[in-house]
């Protein structure tokens, strides 16, 4: 299985120059003076659709448009983030989307994904639906994590924070699928290779850490957690492949940790984030992982569609 290298993710890059925005690596001193070192953000919350997913939206429509082969509409299926950024992606490139979303979706992601034109279906069977919508209308799916186009996309967060700070000590990535941790990890193994790379999972939605103890995807039973937009079925081979060679652990947060490290981080940043955006926090503050012992943290801050 070929994995990921930071050619391609340069090649997202450029394909994305100008249509997303460059996201800055914000210093916090309340939160490295808590945390004992230096943190750093990397806001996504401030992305097109306030969610780092538009990027993997973006490179995967380009790219097939590079290809010749863009298709007349696609599918796929979302808590609501990769729903929202499809249908921009959509938009921008003149294709239909069609969306499988759990009946349970926070509305304020389900009015995203509306107004960039993204066409729902409310299903408790995500997977199920998703393949029967592409079946009915011949339509290709746009897996939110297991295409290397999307991955690739994802991955230019990590070149980002990798060549407009200083070399991190860690980096700490939501995880739902895996597809932004596989590609932050890509990019940040080849230019900052002594980093520590950590994924981090709500307690109740672990489809990664899951898939490691296994040695393979496991399907979950869906349970509600606080951070929404972590709410993978399932992982798939090829991000579970990125993590085992390229990350250093995936470790699991509690509920009641994440909910106090989003109230937290909202107050130490001001910004207006998910509760998905606040695991990485959540870790830090729980002592589940701790800080290097050089270079900065770098919280990856996944979006702010905020229930």
């Amino acid at each position: 299985m070929r994995l990921l290298d930071l050619d391609d993710i340069r090649k997202a890059a450029a394909r994305l120059d100008g249509l997303v925005l460059r996201t800055p690596l914000l210093d916090n001193e309340r939160l490295s003076a808590e945390v004992g070192g230096r943190v750093l953000l990397k806001p996504e919350n401030l992305q097109h659709t306030a969610s780092f997913k538009v990027r993997g939206a973006l490179n995967t429509l380009l790219t097939w448009r590079e290809r010749g082969t863009l298709p007349e509409g696609v599918v796929g299926f979302s808590a609501g983030n990769h729903a929202a950024a499809l249908s921009y992606a959509g938009k921008r490139l003149g294709v239909r989307v069609l969306m499988a979303m759990p009946p349970d979706a926070p509305a304020s992601k389900v009015d995203n994904v509306r107004r960039y034109g993204g066409e729902i279906t409310r299903t408790e069977d995500l997977l199920g639906t998703c393949a029967e919508l592409a079946e009915r209308h011949g339509f290709p799916v746009v897996h939110p994590f297991d295409l290397p186009e999307v991955m690739a996309g994802q991955g230019t967060v990590g070149l980002e924070l990798a060549e407009d700070g200083p070399a991190p000590g860690l980096v700490l990535v939501p995880v739902g699928g895996g597809g932004l941790l596989s590609g932050v990890a890509a990019a940040v193994r080849e230019l900052a290779p002594s980093a520590r790379i950590v994924g981090v999972e709500p307690a109740r939605s672990n489809a990664v850490a899951l898939a490691l103890r296994a040695g393979e995807p496991v399907p979950l039973r869906r349970v509600p957690t606080l951070a929404d937009g972590l709410t993978a079925p399932i992982t798939s081979a090829l991000p579970l492949a990125h993590v085992q060679r390229l990350v250093d652990d995936v470790v699991e947060v509690a509920e009641e940790d994440i909910e106090s490290a989003w109230r937290h981080l909202s107050d130490a940043t001001k910004l207006v984030v998910e509760p998905s955006a606040a695991v990485g926090l959540a870790a830090l503050r729980a002592g589940v992982v701790g800080p290097p012992e050089s270079g900065p943290t770098v919280l990856v801050l996944s979006g702010g569609n905020a229930p």
